[in-house]
């Protein structure tokens, strides 16, 4: 057999390797295996997990100062993946929760005449946490887009057909809201095959605005 002288010196290498190692461990000696044992294991070369970055209320990266409130919006993901609305560390809206729809999520909103007796009611200082899924300008009409103007969106009356949109706003404000993220359905620039990319917004809010002063 051709392989036989071959395996003979293996066999022979790995039974005086074998026959080394159990010597040096009967007779206490250092030798060379037990100090290549001792710098494997040894604390200084056994590999440290990095440290996960502390993460505040909603995931935020850092905490909100006094009488901020935190939150994160992110817009849905074409028609496939619902959106998320977070306020005070508590998910008010998902897909896992079951109580996202197509169109805007201010609440499980399928109907403009539903949403317009929603968002005519609102109190001063309310605050109003939007997300888009799928396409937000066929649950708008002129009188939606102009509610959302007076709550201090720069864009809802502008928002067209699969835009992606987030928009943190109040009633009651004067100014124009800060928290506003506005992507526009282009087949040039679009992420997904008829969808812009999705949004995501996170950040603090001020309760003053939420109590209307």
């Amino acid at each position: 057999m051709r392989l036989a002288g071959p395996l003979r010196v293996v066999v022979i290498i790995l039974t005086a390797g074998l026959t080394w190692i159990l010597v040096s461990l009967l007779l206490g000696t250092q030798s060379g295996f037990s100090r290549l044992q001792q710098l494997l294991i040894s604390p200084e070369n056994m590999p440290t997990a990095e440290p996960r970055p502390r993460r505040y209320k909603c995931g935020l990266p850092r905490p909100c100062p006094e009488r901020h409130l935190a939150f994160r919006l992110v817009s849905g993901a074409a028609n496939v993946i619902g959106p998320k609305i977070c306020l005070e560390d508590k998910m008010l809206m998902s897909s896992v929760k079951n109580n996202v729809g197509r169109g805007l999520n201010i609440a499980l909103v399928n109907d403009v005449n539903e949403l317009l007796k929603f968002i005519r009611t609102l109190h001063e200082g309310t605050l109003v946490f939007v997300a888009s899924y799928d396409d937000p300008a066929t649950k708008m009409n002129e009188e939606t887009r102009r509610i959302f103007s007076e709550l201090g969106s720069s864009v809802a009356k502008d928002l067209g057909f699969r835009d992606s949109w987030v928009f943190v706003g109040a009633k009651g404000v004067q100014d124009k809201s800060p928290f506003e993220q506005h992507t526009k359905n282009s087949k040039s620039t679009n992420k997904y095959e008829g969808w812009p990319e999705a949004l995501e917004m996170e950040g603090c809010i001020p309760q003053k605005t939420a109590d209307g002063q």
